[in-house]
């Protein structure tokens, strides 16, 4: 168990940085598009940069269109925003004494809907307003087996907390 507390906080941190820097790309992406503040228009006003904080290079390039800004690129930066955060919740569980408890059956649950619904119904949204890439559908397969996996875990840990309980109440 010591090797899964110290895998499981080497995971947390790497998780939680990714996340963290998903967050401030998302936030700072929001900020640019609308205020205007740091974008440049190329392309015959098709595109857009967005460029790093006080800089004049470009960091990110974006279609002008309000859909693809939408659609294509917020939203999968919140996605993964939340992906990531949430991952490092669920490793920093595999770093606590007590392993099976109601918040950590809770935090697997939210996973792994996030991981089975949301990419489905988004893409599915999205699929309304721009075209959707073909990569897409193998981005939704991974996250949907992902999904399984961790519902699967979580029927573990519900089963876990279920043993502990009747445990604590035989004592």
């Amino acid at each position: 168990m010591n090797r899964t507390k110290i895998i499981g906080s080497i995971l947390f941190y790497i998780t939680s940085v990714l996340g963290s820097l998903y967050l401030i790309m998302t936030l700072y992406s929001l900020l640019c598009l609308l205020t205007g503040w740091n974008t440049v228009l190329y392309g015959g006003g098709m595109f857009l940069h967005i460029n790093y904080p006080l800089t004049q290079t470009p960091l990110m390039n974006v279609d002008n269109n309000l859909s693809y800004q939408i659609f294509s690129f917020l939203l999968p930066l919140a996605f993964y925003t939340i992906f990531f955060l949430l991952s490092a919740q669920i490793f920093k569980l595999f770093t606590r004494r007590k392993l099976f408890t109601e918040s950590h059956l809770l935090l697997l649950r939210r996973y792994y809907w996030l991981n089975l619904v949301v990419p489905i119904v988004s893409t599915a949204i999205g699929a309304v307003f721009v075209t959707i890439e073909g990569g897409i559908a193998i981005l939704i397969a991974l996250h949907f087996i992902l999904g399984i996996f961790i519902f699967f875990l979580s029927e573990i840990f519900q089963q876990g907390l279920h043993l502990q309980d009747e445990q604590d109440l035989y004592i």
